[in-house]
């Protein structure tokens, strides 16, 4: 898909080249032939300056929509590349430990839980990606079914507090009582993991976060995950659901991550015609985001 992007816009600014040489060619042939209609002239100069400056502007654009593009696909590769391999060289180095020299039963266990811990966080790594093209893939059908809501943000909360290894108190989740959604079962379970997973890793080392579900004009449930973490800029409340965007900032190059998490958030929204937004007040006062899905008739 992104590929198919580029190739349209690439071929749309050589249409565009070849356009502007056209009008060129014919505005000198003009001026030989038509010299003495000055009037037709001037109005065709005009156009054709016209034509120049949109096709800059225009230009200009996609140069730096490419740059911005190409920034955001090499922190991309970076990240996966850290998540991949710090993984990776974990498990390999525990299990040359185990092959080289004698473990007791306590410290082979410690080993074991460690290297199961690592593949966990290297399958995660890789469904995040594999799921980025499922999501955002139009032609692929929803394997639709029913949803009780609180059920599946009980088990989220659940897996993330077991995942960061964060006291019960510090990840707080409050019911909406019984309601149903309907949609694609692991897409939406993936897309509330997402939020709360990104909610305690920008937390820092005071966690405190709020899981709240509520019903909203009797037609939705919305789910919206509060933090106390740096807070985002205004400016950036929309932009943070781009695919590979980080908000620009120190913390971003210490907390792990791919850059897809809100990205499949969004998506999941939108293919179960719900929709995904952020709120924050600035940066130092927290952030909530929130995913908002119709109740199931």
């Amino acid at each position: 898909m992104v590929v198919a992007g580029r190739r349209r816009s690439i071929a749309f600014f050589i249409a565009l080249g070849a356009g502007l040489i056209s009008v060129i060619l014919l505005l000198y042939i003009g001026w030989v032939l038509l010299n003495w209609r000055h009037g037709i002239l001037l109005f065709l100069g005009v156009l054709l300056l016209a034509l120049i400056i949109s096709g800059v502007l225009l230009n200009t654009l996609f140069l730096v929509r490419e740059i911005r593009r190409n920034e955001q696909h090499d922190a991309f590769i970076n990240a996966v590349t850290h998540e991949l391999k710090t993984p990776v060289a974990s498990i390999r180095l525990f299990l040359q430990t185990l092959q080289t020299r004698p473990v007791d039963d306590v410290k082979r266990n410690e080993f074991y839980k460690l290297m199961l811990e690592d593949s966990d966080r290297l399958l995660a790594t890789i469904e995040q990606v594999l799921r980025t093209g499922r999501v955002g893939s139009t032609g692929r059908s929803l394997h639709l079914g029913r949803i009780e809501v609180d059920e599946m943000v009980r088990s989220c909360v659940d897996r993330v507090r077991t995942l960061h290894h964060v006291p019960d108190e510090a990840l707080h989740y409050e019911p909406c009582g019984p309601a149903t959604v309907e949609g694609d079962v692991d897409d939406v379970r993936a897309a509330v993991t997402n939020l709360i997973d990104n909610a305690v890793k920008y937390s820092g080392s005071e966690v405190r976060v709020t899981v709240r579900a509520e019903r909203t004009n009797g037609r939705f449930i919305t789910i919206r995950v509060h933090d106390e973490g740096p807070g985002i800029p205004k400016s950036e409340l929309k932009r943070v659901f781009r695919r590979f965007y980080r908000v620009p900032g120190p913390l971003a190059s210490r907390v792990k991550g791919t850059g897809l998490g809100l990205f499949i958030v969004r998506s999941v929204a939108r293919r179960h015609g719900g929709r995904a937004w952020a709120e924050s007040e600035g940066p130092g006062r927290g952030s909530t985001f929130a995913l908002e899905l119709p109740i199931a008739q």
